[in-house]
């Protein structure tokens, strides 16, 4: 079986906005994100290689949705603004339904990690062999 083993390094080098978060935690987001890719050898994603960048980006959608890179320690907001004020501060935040676009596109990440899967998205016809 030929899974993508989660490098806190390799990740933190191509994302070192998250250097301050626990590897820990990180590879806990990176199971999270297997739950939205497969990471299992019947993955439509074959190329491990290729994977492994896939899986890498949603590890960092899902850690920028948690919250856990804030700067002071506490959660930032997560969602898209659906409404602001300026007199009295208001603001209104939605957050999306996990496994749509609208949920992928509200991180930088989640909406690479959109657009790079749109050719595995598609419908795929497999016809039944035939014999003679």
């Amino acid at each position: 079986m030929t899974a993508v083993v989660f490098n806190p390094t390799t990740f933190k080098l191509r994302y070192p906005e998250f250097a301050a978060v626990a590897n820990d935690l990180l590879a806990l987001f990176f199971d999270e994100a297997t739950l939205y890719m497969d990471n299992s050898d019947t993955s439509i994603a074959q190329d491990i290689p290729r994977r492994t960048t896939l899986l890498n980006m949603l590890t960092a959608h899902v850690t920028a949705l948690s919250g856990a890179t804030a700067a002071d320690g506490q959660p930032k907001p997560v969602g898209r603004i659906a409404s602001a004020g300026e007199g009295s501060v208001s603001v209104s935040l939605e957050y999306m339904t996990p496994g749509t676009m609208a949920w992928f596109v509200q991180t930088q990440y989640g909406a690479a990690f959109w657009q790079a899967t749109s050719s595995l998205r598609g419908f795929r016809y497999f016809p039944n062999p035939t014999t003679w």
